[in-house]
This record gives structure tokens, C-alpha cells and sequence, in this order.
């Protein structure tokens, strides 16, 4: 009999364990000038934990990205320093290495540029630059060591870049597939399922016209397209000045001297990044995987339940001139809606399943 030694044990255990966790996601990319480490990983992880990043030591990343909440916090809109009150819902960091932009309006196009980002939101963290970052971190022994042997390096050479590259290499490794979709779909388990989330996803697929934007290909699922839509959720806030506001915008006037209030501004969406009319109103397209534990939903967490989001999306949205066309009403049956809401319940990981927490807030 084959002795092998606990070292290699482990790791083909491991092997297994994120192969397992892998099922039904597309192959990871990893950016050439951002490996991915052992090392880097968990220097990324104590960074992203680290309420020292933050103008009055109480928030970190993980305040948000909480993972009992599979990497939200559970509230309606984000929360950061002085409990001031964002405008959004945070956002799972779950699978966002497969994302091709960031935040829900897509301003950043990789983690590394999303990692800096909330680090000088006056709400959020509340940093005055990026040097005080770097002056932070460099002010800890153990990063200053964790950060001379991941980029081999001596230890006062830590770098804005190398704290992004660190912390985006954290994310990248917040992975989950392996749901009862995907033992029922990719590893063709036919008992993963209930009927009622087998019927869930054929709704899904079809009169529901879900997967038009949460996307399910044939070999993997994100459940999102790196997309953005006009749903008209929050677009109440800018109606009654939309038609002012498009008159200046076509008339040459910058969207940044009209009168519109901070929030009012925030549900411009993607309009806020590109600049085009059409934009207005649209964002990015979540995920819906581990959906279950990731409420309350829509950008501006308006909707405290995944019944309430079918509700919505049934009676096809909030109208507004630039509504997508792809939201109309579903005229969906109770037993439709109930059997749409076992099968999103359906796509939590389990990993997830199993309560096994992916980090700590410290």
C-alpha cells in the first residue's frame, strides 16, 4: 500500500476541494503583471481587513464585504465612517474576478483599479490621498516584511500599485460555484434540484427572460454579462428634471453644472462614467449567485426580498424614457414567482451552504 506524506495529502485535498468549488465558472484570468500567490493572497486579506485603512480606524473592506453575507454587509446602502450613508447597496465581491468593470457603474476596468477606490471616498473610508495609504501601511512591521518577501523587495519600497495588486489578488481568490444549479446542469445530477427549482429555471431561461442579462451558457454561469440596463429603479429621483437636464447636456452645457443633488447624481449610473444620454439610469448587471444571502437587492437596495425583486421585474419595472426594452411585464402565476425564488435560492454555493466563512472582519 502507497504511503503518502500529510504535506501531499493535503494538498491534493485541496486540489479537489477548489475543483469542487469551481463548477460551473469559466477559466479564471489572471493578469500577467498581478500573479496570483499564496503570499499575496493573504498579505491582500490582511489588508482588505484592516480598519486602519480608514480616516478614524473603523471601517475596512471586509465592513461591507462581509462573509457570512457572502461578501455584502446585509445593509440597504453602504455605511462607512462616522455611519455616514452611501447611496448604494455594496455589491458581493464574490466572482467579481470574472467581472470586466467594476462598481455597479462600471467605473474601474480591473480589481486592482477597484481595490483603491472606496479607500478615498469622503463617506466610505474617507482618506485624504493615496500616499496616506501607502504611509499607513508602511507604519506596520508586519507589512512592511509581507510586502519585502511577496514583491522581493526591501522593506521600505511598498508601493500604492503593490497594495492594489495585493488586495486584488485577495479578491481574485473569492470564488464559489458548486450550487445545485451546477450539480444539476454541468454535472448532470438530476436529483439536485427540487421540481420546483427545476421548473424555477426553465422559467428562468424562458417567460421569465432572466438569462437575456443573468447569463447561463453551456459549459459555465456567471449569471450576469458585464452589461448595463435601465431598469428604472431610482430613476424617480432624477424624472422630474430629466428633460431640463437632456436639454442642457444636447445644448453643450457639463452635466456638472446642473443643479442636481448628490444623490439625484448617483442614479445617473453609467452616465456618470461615459457621458452619453442613453446612459443615463443604467447599471451594471449583478451576479445571482448565493443571491439568497446577499439581500436586500438592486442598486439602491430598495427591494428587501428576492419576492419583491420577481414583484418588480413582474410588472415590468418602473416606466421611464429610457426603460430597457428587454423590461416588460411577465405576467407570471404565484406557483411561477414561487418556483422563480426556490431556484435562486438554488444557486447558493456550498461553501456557502455549509457556513464555511471565507475571512473575518477584524
Amino acid at each position: 500500500m502507497k504511503i503518502y506524506s500529510m504535506a501531499l495529502l493535503l494538498f491534493l485535498q485541496s486540489t479537489l476541494l477548489m475543483a469542487d468549488n469551481l463548477l460551473g465558472l469559466p477559466v479564471l484570468a489572471v493578469p500577467g503583471e498581478n500573479p496570483q500567490t499564496t503570499e499575496k493572497v493573504a498579505l491582500g486579506e490582511s489588508l482588505f481587513n484592516d480598519k486602519r485603512l480608514s480616516q478614524d480606524g473603523t471601517i475596512s473592506c471586509a465592513s461591507c464585504h462581509q462573509d457570512d453575507k457572502a461578501l455584502t454587509d446585509g445593509q440597504k446602502v453602504a455605511i462607512g465612517i462616522k455611519q455616514q450613508v452611501g447611496f448604494r447597496n455594496a455589491p458581493t465581491v464574490v466572482n467579481a474576478a470574472f467581472y470586466s468593470s467594476l462598481f455597479v457603474d462600471g467605473r474601474a476596468a480591473s480589481l486592482e483599479q477597484q481595490a483603491l477606490g472606496p479607500f478615498l471616498s469622503p463617506i466610505e473610508h474617507g482618506l485624504k490621498n493615496h500616499q496616506q495609504i501607502v504611509t499607513i501601511v508602511k507604519k506596520d512591521q508586519k507589512y512592511r516584511e509581507q510586502f519585502a518577501k511577496v514583491f522581493k523587495q526591501t522593506e521600505e519600497d511598498i508601493t500604492l500599485e503593490q497594495i492594489a495588486q495585493a488586495i486584488a489578488s485577495f479578491e481574485r481568490s473569492l470564488i464559489a460555484g458548486n450550487s445545485p444549479f451546477d450539480r444539476y446542469l454541468f454535472a448532470r445530477d438530476r436529483q439536485a434540484l427540487t421540481q420546483s427549482e427545476a421548473r424555477g429555471m426553465r422559467l428562468f431561461r424562458r417567460k421569465g427572460n432572466c438569462a437575456n442579462c443573468h447569463e447561463i451558457s453551456g459549459k459555465d454561469a456567471l449569471f450576469m454579462d458585464n452589461r448595463f440596463y435601465n431598469l428604472g429603479v431610482g430613476f424617480d429621483k432624477v424624472a422630474p428634471q430629466f428633460d431640463d437636464f437632456v436639454q442642457a447636456l444636447r445644448a453643450g452645457d457639463s452635466p456638472d453644472s446642473f443643479p442636481f443633488s448628490e444623490a439625484q447624481r448617483a442614479e445617473l449610473g453609467r452616465f456618470n462614467v461615459t457621458k452619453i444620454i442613453a446612459d443615463i439610469g443604467k447599471f451594471k448587471t449583478p451576479t445571482l449567485r448565493n443571491i439568497a444571502l446577499t439581500a436586500p437587492y438592486l442598486h439602491n437596495g430598495s427591494a428587501a426580498t428576492l419576492e419583491q425583486v420577481i414583484e418588480y421585474y413582474d410588472k415590468g419595472g418602473d416606466k421611464n424614457p429610457l426603460l430597457d426594452p428587454a423590461i416588460f411585464p411577465l405576467h407570471l402565476t404565484k406557483q411561477e414567482k414561487q418556483d422563480l425564488v426556490a431556484f435562486l435560492n438554488a444557486l447558493t454555493s456550498e461553501k456557502y451552504r455549509q457556513n464555511n466563512h471565507v475571512g473575518k472582519i477584524k
